[in-house]
């Protein structure tokens, strides 16, 4: 299955266009939607944006909750009423949405980050300081992992 995959920081134009990365556009025609899905991201100051896989996997964890519910409705007003389905033209460019553009505090260049099934579009100074706390919790995890669980002090496979 065809991933998004790399970052890639792109200027947007005097006309506010941005070209989307070529594996990227790829990755979106092989998915079958007619442009791409994009909204605010729920954890982020970014937008998550995709193709039709995105849009399926929103719309099975919708029909995982319980109809009528408020949970659901809340999800779905903010992964479905808040989306927008921007279109590429013919160059591989789009015009992000003020309202869109607004909520990621996106100027004059943007940071697209592959995430698998996804991606998304960042304002490139807020991916930079995301992209850096993200990697010191992972050096954290890493070493708390690599200490697989012993009390520090300890030798391997023995007591002290």
């Amino acid at each position: 299955m065809d991933q998004f995959v790399s970052t890639f920081t792109n200027k947007i134009d005097a006309k506010g266009r941005v070209s989307v990365p070529v594996s990227f556009r790829n990755v979106l025609a092989k998915d079958g939607l007619e442009g791409i899905y994009c909204y605010p991201s729920l954890d982020d100051d970014a937008l998550d944006a995709g193709g039709q896989r995105l849009v399926d996997k929103i719309q099975n964890l919708l029909e995982a909750l319980a109809p009528y519910s408020d949970e659901r409705d809340h999800l779905a007003m903010a992964l479905f009423g808040a989306s927008e389905i921007i279109s590429l033209d013919q160059d591989g460019r789009i015009v992000l949405p003020e309202r869109l553009r607004d909520y990621a505090g996106i100027a004059n260049r943007v940071t697209f980050v592959g995430l698998g099934g996804k991606f998304q579009i960042w304002e490139p100074s807020r991916f930079e300081a995301e992209f850096a706390q993200g990697r010191e919790k992972l050096s954290k995890l890493k070493k708390l992992l690599g200490a697989g669980g012993r009390e520090s002090g300890t030798a391997e496979g023995g007591r002290e």
